[in-house]
């Protein structure tokens, strides 16, 4: 029955996370009450695994409708890859509340401002030069890796939100580019999770297959939707976010 709920779970958390990110908002949770016994590392590697191969799907499914720039994608896979890697090993040894009071911070402010900016993501205005704009993706690769590494669970929602307000690009397009560096930056901190022994399998593959389920059924209705319906999913997911990190951060004190 565990089992189960955690599947269906996954389901919903493919769902959201193929829009616009923040699955792990409903898996990582789920994973913890479901299976208290469970270390954070265990949590986090089977929550991993069970969500890369929707995350793959999901990026699929965008590629054949929207223009990939190619070139940005991979410029900014690579440091995400890399700083992927290094926050799922910091992650092993320090305590991710250390870093939640900050994160709680950011979160608020990017709420307020893609709240207060009521055309963000519309319409697409690149920087003029294209090597300041492979700068940006490197560096929104890096930040973004590293959280996915160390924390995990809004790592889309922060690389869509940093192809929109930095790059410029509108949100159906972020959220492409978003889910292909997704499965880069999952797979490199999976190597670390996989090697550990930090990976339930027995539960993190039914969990795998409902997860690619939603995340097909959400990436379609993405596409069919287009830019407002991925901005009203995107506030909803950065306020699910804020209420996530504020409640852990009030436990902290």
């Amino acid at each position: 029955m565990d089992i189960f709920i955690a599947s269906l779970a996954a389901l919903l958390a493919g769902f959201v996370d193929s829009i616009v990110g923040g699955g792990g908002l409903v898996q990582v949770p789920a994973l913890f009450i479901l299976f208290p016994h469970f270390s954070v590392s265990q949590v986090i590697g089977t929550n991993r695994f069970a969500s890369f191969m929707g995350t793959s799907v999901a990026g699929y499914q965008y590629a054949r409708k929207v223009e990939v720039p190619w070139r940005v994608v991979l410029i900014t896979a690579a440091g995400t890859a890399v700083m992927s890697f290094l926050g799922a090993t910091i992650a092993s040894h320090l305590k991710a509340e250390v870093l939640k009071p900050i994160i709680l911070f950011l979160m608020a402010a990017i709420a307020i401002y893609s709240y207060s900016n009521k055309t963000l993501g519309h319409h697409e205005n690149l920087p003029v030069f294209i090597v300041r704009l492979q700068w940006y993706a490197l560096l929104i690769g890096m930040a973004t890796g590293f959280y996915n590494g160390f924390v995990g669970p809004g790592t889309g929602s922060l690389l869509v939100f940093g192809f929109v307000s930095v790059i410029g690009y509108q949100f159906l397009r972020a959220s492409a580019v978003a889910k292909i560096i997704n499965v880069v930056a999952d797979i490199a901190s999976l190597v670390f999770f996989i090697w550990k022994g930090y990976v339930e399998f027995d539960i993190a593959l039914p969990m795998m297959a409902c997860n690619i389920l939603g995340s097909y059924l959400g990436s379609r209705l993405a596409i069919l939707r287009g830019n407002a319906f991925i901005r009203n999913i995107f506030l909803v997911v950065i306020f699910a976010l804020i209420l996530r990190f504020g409640y852990d951060v009030v436990r902290l004190f």
